[in-house]
């Protein structure tokens, strides 16, 4: 190979960066350097060679591996330059630069600025350590809004009551606590607050915390922008107000242009006044000034006044500008004395006074001069003259146009009280010279010397543009500016930065405070993007032209060399070499590791020895075998990390390890441990296999874990059974909680050492973590897909299967768009069946899995072939359906079908389109596709078909009509068609059909529609017509036939008929046979449902039990069970119908006839049970409540009685013989007892008292007279009771004879008369229709129900007998008058009495 090929001058891979740090502290400049032969590498300062043996401990210069690196330690103000490496080989020589900057803390010399000091404190005996955590980053804030910066201090040890010296500074500025920013120390916590920001507090803000022991500093900047502006692009508002010069009767007001000018120039600036105590703000210039400067006259010595400035431009005016602070219109010598410090005391008071002299003219001023110069205005200083005492001087100030010599004088009318005056109205481009008179009240003095011819314009020019903009990548949002000043520009206020992104024609402020470096560091970029800048400088007389642009940087981390390794571990020792394992570094400087770098030194007796280099060629695992080493010797290892930036510092050494043999059984050590998809409930832990195997082959591996704080003892394993693989996942974790983990490994002779503890993980989902996606796309293929939201412009998607990264593209196809990775099966098959997961390198740990298992893989390999073969979903396949008229419709609903779909309508096999038969119609938004026929014909049977097509997804439904199927579809269309026709006229909606109501009545009934006022509806009855209902009135209602009481005779055919001029109509309903029997099995169900719950009661024959229906039909059919079989009746067990009261009656109940009793009622279908049970307490009670029944039935049979006879009243003459006769019975026979007003009389010739047969008790009097007159009782009296019988007995005049006569009365009292009787005298009442009045006995019978304790009725046998007996008895008609009645038959109605 020809060597001149390999040659090319050098080339700066890195170049140096600048830095600004603060003083004693040190910095480190480094370069990567390509080139060959190796170029030749010098560092100078300021063009100056630097020498580190001149300065020894100064400099440090290395060279190693291509990185080239200065180090100046302990930097103090003369370090700040710009310095120069140049590298030079045969091919030619390069130099890049970098610039140092040292700061310091402003106002303070350098004592106050010491080392923080190491040891013991003499004041408190510790050394106290400062640490800033929680620290506030770079920040971005608008004008007017609040902000709040914080820090929290931990200051080590904590003592009660100790305050560190907390203090903020802006631009190396202290700050004091004002009305714009509050300071707040809360014994841990340092905090700014801002309460109204504005542009004036944009800068670098510093937090130093100083204890005994030294301080602590921490930095960052703070970004002020624009408020919105009020008018449309308006600038704008200006910044930094101060008053410059404060006389009597005038104050220069300066400030800073604004970075913002609103898309055009600005065309001036307007100064505004406030007198302080009020609000009210004057405007002091009438025109716009454009020099930052402005003289503010007209003022009132003694008071204090406010500034502020707003900026015009042609769109309008800016928003004001923060106020200044007050300033007082005094001379500047009053002023001192009032801020001057009293003498020191000596004891003496001495009293001075300087008379005033009077009469005196003043002097000449001296020292006139023309202190500033502008188009606008002149401003004139000039120094009082020298004579003391001169009473209120005060002066004139006059000017005379160069070339002539006429004065003017400026101030005619008002004298100024200061030695400072401002011009204005003088003509731009002309010369003036000037001079100045003192004047008091003794006169006007001599004019001072004149000044110089003095051209009116602006004096300074506004600054040339910087240039050579250079641009360098910093942090993933920042970017170093670094700009040659502009050059001999004069009162430089600083320089404003603009970025814009390239492409994009849009430039936006990066400050909007003016700098006053020419580096600056523009925060706030978008990572990845392309920016480029230009730079202004601004000075009173206004802002620059921009700089060039500067070349397009990439907003991304600069690469710098990466940290040490750590964790150095021995994984195998044999006689002459190790293996030595280590840990990545934390920091890897933004690119990825190369390569790491071993060095290894012997110890000897405790004293390590020089070191060696290991390796000349980068490994790139974190593991090496180092050989070449003595047996029994020990040895320590450091590692360096490299990158493209350069190799890293060494690490700590190693501890020491003696180099012997292994021999143990067991594995060594697995290694190279790392903690993946860390979540809140799991993570997965991969491992490297250790590199000492042991006696057999490793089998397996143990996992340990333990919380981070935890002890030694709280080791527990996270598998039972030992794993093959490399890697696992474990769910044994809490969310929050942080874990360290090892691993070990077995063989057969055991488990070995355990590895390397891992660093602490906290097990917790980090905002924005994705997890893999599977996902088949449209042409069916199936990928994994992973997205990162944290992806820098390094970083890469690195795909593993089973962890191990997949480097075969014959089964997956990697694919990488900006932030999302896919990877795509080729074939997808059972041999993808793995663990699949995807790491991002360069982000805080990135990555997720996905288990890909057989089932899934099938589900899949489905939804692909779906995909590839896509078809249209249906909501609903082909179906028939018919309409009014009998028309047919086909139709079927798809889920989805965009504008484009398609459908072709198939009838076997042959397309049909759209025509008389057939009507298409396809509803897009709905997917309901349908085609409609008027009718069916034998030439329509067959199979139909709708075909669908809508890209390349298809699909189909049929539907046959053949056989059967189609000849019943063709009736009911047909008879749909009929049907259709019917409804023109009148007819019926619901045909005729019956309702059993509540009470068990049949209601037939049908609804008609379409009726009108001549309709007729007619009802028949086996085709009699039985109703007739004419002019109905409605369009639409229902007709009844209501049959109250069904019964067998309402069997039969029923029929309405509907008709008029446009039809008729008719329905029927059948019932007879089968249709009555269901009909009456309805009603008996509704007899049924009304029956009540089964009771028993007791009667004097014994138990009865019975139910309660509403209505009872003599159709219903019962059936009684007793232990659930039917009951055969007898004379001694029967049952009835008593209304509406079912009964079953057991005379004389025995133990026997206990049990379960029910009523079942037949309804044709399940039928009702209504139960009862007649045993124990029930039966008790039933059975003694008979009994009692009985008794006082026998009771009530057997008492004495007077069955009837006796009238009321009886009338007679005197004279006349009485003859009455009654009915008695009782058993025993009662004893009979005759009383006259209530005194017993005993039978005698006038009056026979006699009983006949035991049943006839007889009372005559032979005679009757008017003794006889009087209340007459009968008494019959047995063991059961006792009864009476009254009558009232009156005596008459005598009266002609008729004849003998004999009569008898019924029960009720009427009077019978005897075979001699006129027929129209027959029946006739003697004393009218009386019931007879009767005393009944008290019997010693309990009370009985109603049915029990009526009395029974007369046997109509007996009343004959009592008739004729009565009838026999002769009258005679010399019986006395009847006295007269009474008085207790006063109540009575009056009878009607005859003579006899």
């Amino acid at each position: 190979m020809n060597e001149d090929s390999l040659m090319h001058a050098p080339d700066f891979v890195i170049k140096p960066r600048s830095h600004t740090v603060w003083e004693k502290q040190s910095v480190r400049l480094h370069c990567t350097v390509s080139g060959w032969p190796d170029p030749r590498v010098v560092w100078y300062k300021n063009n100056v060679a630097i020498d580190p043996l001149s300065n020894a401990g100064k400099y440090k210069i290395e060279s190693r591996y291509s990185v080239h690196s200065l180090e100046i330690n302990k930097c103090d103000f003369d370090d700040t330059a710009q310095y120069r490496v140049s590298a030079m080989n045969s091919k030619g020589e390069q130099s890049v630069f970098a610039s140092v900057v040292v700061k310091r803390f402003k106002g303070e010399v350098d004592e106050s600025l010491p080392s923080p000091r190491h040891g013991p404190v003499s004041e408190y005996g510790i050394n106290f350590q400062t640490h800033i955590v929680d620290t506030f980053g770079v920040s971005f804030g608008r004008e007017g809004e609040t902000m709040s910066l914080g820090c929290t201090v931990i200051i080590y040890p904590a003592l009660h009551r100790y305050q560190p010296e907390v203090q903020w500074y802006r631009d190396d500025v202290l700050l004091c606590p004002s009305k714009w920013n509050h300071m707040c120390w809360s014994g841990d916590r340092a905090t700014l607050t801002f309460t109204h920001l504005n542009k004036e507090d944009e800068g670098l803000y510093t937090l130093r915390v100083t204890t005994k022991s030294g301080y602590e500093t921490y930095s960052a900047y703070v970004f002020v922008r624009d408020a919105e502006a009020e008018v449309e692009r308006a600038p704008g508002a200006p910044l930094d107000v101060r008053c410059l010069d404060a006389n009597k009767d005038y104050i220069i007001v300066s400030w800073k242009q604004p970075a913002v000018d609103g898309g055009d120039s600005i065309s001036g600036y307007f100064v505004d006044r406030c007198e302080v105590g009020t609000t009210h703000w004057i405007q002091c210039n009438e025109t716009p000034v454009k020099f930052a400067r402005f003289p503010v006259t007209g003022l009132v010595e003694g008071r204090s006044y406010m500034f502020r400035v707003r900026a015009v431009n042609a769109n309008g005016m800016s928003r004001a500008s923060r106020a200044s602070e007050p300033v007082a219109a005094m001379d500047p010598a009053d002023r001192a004395r009032k801020r001057g410090t009293s003498a020191p005391w000596t004891g003496q008071i001495i009293v001075t006074e300087e008379e005033p002299a009077e009469g005196i003219v003043p002097g000449r001023p001296l020292e006139l001069q023309v202190t500033e110069a502008t188009k606008n205005y002149v401003v004139l200083s000039w120094n009082p003259p020298g004579e003391k005492g001169l009473e209120g001087v005060m002066y004139y100030v006059e000017k005379c146009v160069s070339g002539t010599d006429s004065w003017q004088r400026v101030n005619t009318e008002i004298p100024v009280r200061s030695p400072r005056f401002a011009l204005f109205d003088l003509a731009e481009g002309k010369s003036y010279s000037f001079r100045v008179r003192c004047c008091n009240s003794a006169g006007v003095g001599e004019p001072s010397d004149p000044t110089e011819a003095t051209t009116v314009g602006d004096k300074l020019d506004i600054p040339s543009a910087p240039s050579k903009v250079v641009p360098t990548q910093n942090t993933d949002t920042s970017v170093v500016v670094s700009w040659e000043a502009s050059r001999e520009a004069k009162e430089m206020v600083g320089y404003y930065i603009e970025g814009s992104v390239v492409g994009s024609g849009a430039w936006e402020p990066c400050n909007n405070k003016p700098v006053n470096a020419t580096r600056f560091i523009c925060h706030g970029l978008t990572t990845g993007e392309k920016y480029v800048f230009r730079v202004r400088a601004v000075n009173a007389a206004g802002l620059s032209q921009f700089s060039p642009e500067s070349e397009p940087v990439e907003v991304k981390a600069a690469i710098a060399s990466p940290a040490p390794p750590f964790g150095i571990s021995v994984l195998e020792c044999v006689r002459d070499s190790m293996v030595l394992a280590w840990k990545q570094p934390s920091f890897i400087g933004g690119a990825d590791i190369t390569g790491y770098f071993l060095d290894y030194r012997e110890v000897v007796d405790g004293v390590p020895e020089k070191w060696h280099e290991a390796n000349t060629r980068a490994v790139s695992e974190r593991a090496y075998r180092v050989s070449d080493l003595r047996e029994n010797k020990k040895y320590q290892f450091q590692v360096r990390a490299a990158n493209m930036a350069g190799v890293g510092i060494p690490s700590q050494p190693s501890d020491t390890f003696l180099c012997e043999e292994w021999t143990i059984a067991v594995p060594g050590p697995p290694h190279d441990l790392q903690v993946r998809e860390v979540r809140s409930d799991s993570l997965v832990l991969l491992w490297k296999p250790p590199v000492y195997q042991g006696r057999d082959p490793v089998n397996g591996f143990y996992v340990d874990i333990k919380e981070a704080g935890a002890p030694q003892e709280a080791w527990r394993g996270v598998n039972t059974k030992a794993t093959e693989s490399a890697f696992i996942k474990i769910t044994d974790v809490k969310e929050g909680e942080s874990y360290v983990f090892r691993v070990r490994a077995q063989n057969y002779a055991g488990v070995g050492q355990v590895s390397a503890v891992t660093e602490p993980v906290v097990a917790l989902t980090k905002p924005g973590t994705k997890e893999i996606v599977v996902d088949v796309d449209d042409n069916g293929v199936v990928s994994l897909n992973f997205e990162c939201g944290d992806m820098t412009a390094d970083s890469k998607f690195v795909w593993s299967k089973n962890y191990e990264e997949i480097t075969d593209p014959s089964r997956l196809t990697l694919e990488t768009k900006g932030n999302k990775s896919k990877a795509a099966f080729n074939t997808p098959a059972e041999e993808d069946v793995g663990i699949y997961s995807c790491l991002v390198t360069h982000t805080d740990g990135a990555s997720s899995s996905y288990s890909l298992s057989e089932e899934e893989l099938k589900r899949l390999l489905v939804i692909s072939h779906d995909h590839k073969f896509p078809v249209i979903p249906l909501k609903s396949d082909l179906a028939v359906e018919l309409l009014e008229k009998g028309k047919v419709r086909f139709w079927l609903q798809a889920d989805k079908m965009t504008a484009n779909g398609k459908v072709d309508y198939i009838f076997n096999d042959n397309a049909v389109s759209q025509g008389d038969k057939y009507k298409m119609n396809f509803d897009k938004n709905t997917g309901v596709i349908e085609m409609i026929m008027d009718c069916l014909t034998p030439a329509d049977e067959g199979t139909f078909t709708f075909q669908l097509q809508d890209g390349k997804a298809t699909n189909q439904s049929s539907l046959v009509l053949i056989g059967d199927v189609f000849k019943a579809l063709q009736k009911e269309s047909e008879f749909q068609m009929k049907e259709w026709v019917r409804k023109q006229g009148p007819h019926f909606i619901e045909y005729l059909s019956y309702e059993v109501t509540q009470e068990c009545c049949v209601i037939l009934k049908c609804k008609v529609g379409n009726m009108k006022k001549e309709t007729s509806a007619l009802w028949y009855k086996d085709g009699h017509q039985i109703k007739a209902d004419d002019s109905l009135g409605f369009t639409e209602g229902v007709l009844k036939l209501e049959i109250a009481q069904i019964s067998k005779k309402d069997s039969g055919v029923y029929e309405v008929v509907l008709k008029d001029d446009r039809g008729k109509d008719t329905s029927t309903l059948n019932l007879t046979d089968q249709g009555f029997k269901d009909l009456m099995n309805e009603v008996f169900s509704f007899i049924a449902n009304s029956s009540t719950p089964l009771k028993i009661t007791s009667t004097d024959e014994g138990v009865r039990l019975y139910t309660f229906v509403n209505f009872y039909n003599d159709l219903l059919q019962v059936t009684w069970h007793y232990k659930d079989s039917a009951i055969a009746f007898s004379d001694r067990v029967k049952s009835g119908v008593v209304g509406e009261q079912l009964w079953l009656q057991i005379t004389e109940p025995t133990e026997k006839d206990t049990g379960k009793y029910a009523i079942e009622f037949h309804d044709g279908k399940a039928g009702l049970r209504r139960t009862v049970e007649l045993s124990g307490q029930a039966f008790d009670d039933a059975f003694a409540e008979f009994k009692r029944l009985q008794a006082a039935a026998i009771a009530e049979r057997s008492r004495a009685r007077v069955a009837g006879g006796l009238p009321d009243v009886v009338t007679i003459q005197e004279g006349k013989a009485l003859n009455l006769t009654c009915n008695i019975s009782g058993d025993p026979l009662p004893e009979v007892t005759w009383l006259k007003n209530d005194r017993e009389i005993t039978s005698d010739d006038h009056c026979i008292l006699s009983i006949a047969s035991g049943k006839f008790a007889s009372f005559t009097i032979t005679a009757v007279n008017t003794m006889d007159s009087g209340k007459y009782s009968i008494l019959v009296k047995n063991k059961y009771g006792t009864e009476s019988g009254d009558f009232t007995l009156e005596i008459v005049e005598e009266t002609p004879d008729f004849g003998t006569t004999s009569y008898s009365t019924d029960a009720e009292g009427n009077v019978v008369f005897g075979p001699n009787t006129p027929k129209e005298k027959m029946k006739t009442a003697v004393t009218g229709t009386k019931k007879q009045k009767r005393k009944e006995s008290v019997t010693k019978t309990l009370p009985v129900e109603k049915a029990a304790a009526e009395p029974e009725a007369c046997d109509p046998k007996q009343k004959g007998d009592a008739e004729v007996v009565a009838a026999d008895r002769p009258l005679t008609a010399e019986q006395s008058e009847a006295s007269e009645p009474p008085a207790d038959t006063a109540e009575e109605p009056a009878a009607e009495t005859h003579s006899i």
